[in-house]
């Protein structure tokens, strides 16, 4: 079982949480989170939902995977010239907001008509910073806004996404394995590593309001599921480029 290490590692990356916190957070004692990590008694199985859920990973990674991430589900950063393109995107804020947005664009993408006009539609999203202290810390709330990359010449039969085009720029990309298996840690990580090359390179993190700063998409191949993080960077000029927006992996 690699549940104590795991807890010892995820404590640290939510803050440097000490046992004392976690157990406040779970309703136990800080002896019951010590002997959780010295391997002496494991969790029944609603402490074990509730320490998924905070910790963003799944009951089986916390039991049995070393969830803490090394170089190999990363690929390389890679600098790309990503063409125009329109989104139909909408935002959402509650607890949960990309399970949700993600259920309202998939309902809009069958009314609208899109699922009619192409088969498997790419979706890109962030997270909308837009939300107050008191939303998140009374209410917990969080914000996430995606969108369908629509099709040249796409008329939705329905409203009810903002319409937003943005023209060819440059972005740095990197390729995430298996994103979801430890979410709070290899996601900033990702992004991480691409500021750290661009920086490293001389390149400049680029911000403005004719682009989108940084998007994300998931997609799954050969059964593996996969995220390319984005983030808008100076690099015109400045290096060879790709000069496609197909998926990194």
């Amino acid at each position: 079982m690699k549940l104590g290490k795991n807890l010892q590692y995820l404590r640290k990356l939510h803050g440097n949480m000490t046992q004392e916190k976690l157990a406040e957070r779970m309703n136990v004692s800080r002896q019951t989170v010590s002997k959780w990590e010295n391997g002496e008694v494991y969790p029944e199985l609603d402490k074990l939902m509730e320490l998924s859920k905070m910790f963003s990973c799944t009951i089986d990674g916390l039991l049995k995977e070393d969830l803490e991430p090394n170089d190999a589900c990363f690929s390389k950063v890679t600098l790309l010239h990503v063409p125009a393109f329109t989104l139909g995107r909408y935002v959402m804020i509650s607890p949960q907001p990309e399970d949700d947005v993600h259920r309202y664009l998939d309902d809009w993408a069958k009314r609208s008509g899109l699922y009619d006009w192409i088969l498997n539609p790419r979706q890109i999203g962030w997270d909308f910073p837009f939300v107050s202290m008191e939303q998140q810390n009374r209410f917990g709330l969080r914000g996430y806004v995606a969108g369908w990359i629509l099709p040249e010449g796409f008329e939705p039969k329905c409203p009810g996404v903002e319409i937003y085009t943005q023209e060819a720029t440059s972005y740095a990309r990197i390729t995430v394995h298996d994103p979801f298996r430890s979410a709070f840690d290899r996601i900033p990580k990702g992004y991480q590593k691409i500021l750290a090359f661009l920086g490293a390179n001389g390149f400049k993190e680029s911000h403005g309001t004719a682009y989108l700063g940084c998007f994300e998409e998931v997609y799954d191949n050969d059964g593996e599921t996969y995220m390319d993080i984005y983030i808008h960077a100076d690099c015109v000029g400045k290096g060879n480029l790709h000069t496609d927006f197909s998926r990194g992996m």
